[in-house]
C-alpha cells in the first residue's frame, strides 16, 4: 500500500471509459493487470492497493474519529475466453468464460493474449454454401467452433488455458453519437468510471464518513473479489455499482437509455440506504430510474451484504444496450448521472440513515 499525493485533473465520462475499457481483464485473468488500473485510480485515493486476487482497493480518508466506512463496489472483470486445444494449420479450441452467448460469435474478432504478445484471431464461419440441410438455422455450440490464428506455428505460442477478449481499442470502439460509447466490456468498466467521476469530486469535499473503492474481480463467475475485498474493509454500507438493461424495440420493458441512474429497489437492498439515495436524487433535481429486483440481483450485492456481521446494501446501475456482447452501449450522461448521485449523497452523508 502506498500513500499517494497528486493533483486530479477533471473529467468527463468518456475519457475515463475510454482508458479503461481497454485494459484485457477476463475474468479470472484480472491480477496481470491491475497495476494499470491502480495506477488511474491512484490521485483519488489516500491509499491504494492490490491485493493477492487482483482486486484493487483504495481508501479516502475522512480524519474523523470513530467515522462509518462506505464501500463503493464496480467489477473489473469482463466475459471472455480461454484456449482449450491448439490444433494443426493455426486453429483453437476454447471455451467461454462468463456468460457468453453463442448466437453472436461466428465472424467475430478475437485477440488471444499470447505470452509473448498478443495475437490476433478470428472465430471461424463456415460460408452459407457450404452449410448441410437445417444448419443454417442452428446455433453453433461454442465447444464445436473454432479460432483461426492463421499461424501454422501456432502450438509453439499460444499455450492452453491462454485467455481470449473481444478488442477495445479504439478501431473497436466505435460512437453511436457523441453521447454514447460502444465496446465489450463496459459491463462494468462503466461502473469503475461513474465510481471515478464521484471521486474526483469528492477529493475537495470534508467528508463525515471514511469512503472505499473496490474494484473487483471475478463477479462474472464466482464473485470472488467482492467476497474477498468487503470482508477486508469491514465496511457499514456498500453500494454496488453496475450495469442493467435498457430498453431497445426487442425489449420494450426494460429502462430508459439516457433515463439516468437506476436505484435497485428489493429484499436485497437495504431499505433506509435505498431510500437515502432516493431523497438525494429528488434534491438535486436529478432523472433517475427505480429498477425492482425481486431476488438474487445477479450482482456483487448479493454477497457483499452477508460478510462479517453484515453490511448495509444499496445498488445503482447504468442502462446498457447489448449485454454481454462485443457491442455493449451506454450513454455517457447515464454514467455521469450515477458519479453525481454517489458524490451528492456522500458529500453530505453523516454515516446514519434514518426512515
Amino acid at each position: 500500500m502506498h500513500e499517494i499525493e497528486q493533483r486530479v485533473p477533471d473529467a468527463s465520462a468518456r475519457p475515463w471509459l475510454e482508458q479503461l475499457a481497454q485494459i484485457p481483464m477476463v475474468t479470472g485473468f484480472e491480477r496481470a493487470q491491475s497495476g494499470r488500473v491502480c495506477e488511474l485510480f491512484a490521485p483519488l485515493c489516500d491509499e491504494i492497493e492490490v491485493d493477492r486476487f487482483g482486486n484493487v482497493i483504495g481508501r479516502i480518508r475522512s480524519g474523523k474519529p470513530d467515522a462509518k466506512t462506505v464501500l463503493l463496489d464496480a467489477h473489473l472483470d469482463q466475459i471472455g475466453f480461454v484456449v482449450t486445444e491448439v490444433l494443426d494449420q493455426g486453429f483453437v479450441r476454447f471455451q467461454s468464460v462468463g456468460g457468453v452467448d453463442p448466437r453472436m460469435l461466428l465472424g467475430a474478432e478475437v485477440t488471444i493474449g499470447a505470452p509473448e504478445g498478443a495475437l490476433y484471431g478470428i472465430v471461424a464461419c463456415k460460408p452459407p454454401h457450404l452449410l448441410g440441410a437445417h444448419e443454417a438455422d442452428k446455433a453453433v455450440p461454442i465447444h464445436e467452433m473454432v479460432i483461426d490464428t492463421g499461424l501454422l506455428d501456432a502450438k509453439g505460442k499460444i499455450p492452453v488455458g491462454t485467455p481470449i477478449w473481444f478488442p477495445a481499442d479504439e478501431a473497436h470502439m466505435p460512437k453511436l453519437s457523441k453521447d454514447s460509447m460502444t465496446g465489450p466490456s463496459l459491463d462494468d468498466r462503466a461502473g469503475a468510471a461513474a465510481i471515478a467521476l464521484a471521486l474526483q469530486k469528492l477529493r475537495r469535499v470534508d467528508l463525515s464518513v471514511d469512503v472505499a473503492i473496490l474494484l473487483s474481480v471475478q463477479e462474472e463467475v464466482t464473485a470472488l473479489g467482492a467476497t474477498l475485498g468487503t470482508f477486508q474493509v469491514h465496511p457499514d454500507y456498500a453500494i454496488a455499482v453496475d450495469v442493467s438493461h435498457a430498453k431497445t424495440p426487442d425489449a420494450p420493458d426494460q429502462f430508459a437509455y439516457g433515463g439516468g441512474v437506476m436505484i435497485g429497489m428489493g429484499p436485497n437492498m437495504n431499505r433506509p440506504l435505498t431510500r437515502a439515495l432516493v431523497r438525494t436524487a429528488k434534491a438535486e433535481g436529478m432523472d433517475y430510474q427505480i429498477e425492482v429486483m425481486e431476488g438474487n440481483t445477479g450482482t456483487n450485492a448479493w454477497e457483499m451484504q452477508i460478510i462479517g456481521a453484515g453490511t448495509a446494501q444499496a445498488i445503482l446501475s447504468i442502462p446498457l444496450r447489448y449485454m454481454h456482447t462485443p457491442i455493449e452501449t451506454i450513454k455517457l450522461s447515464d454514467v455521469e448521472s450515477v458519479g453525481d448521485l454517489l458524490y451528492h449523497f456522500l458529500r453530505q452523508f453523516d454515516g446514519e440513515v434514518r426512515l
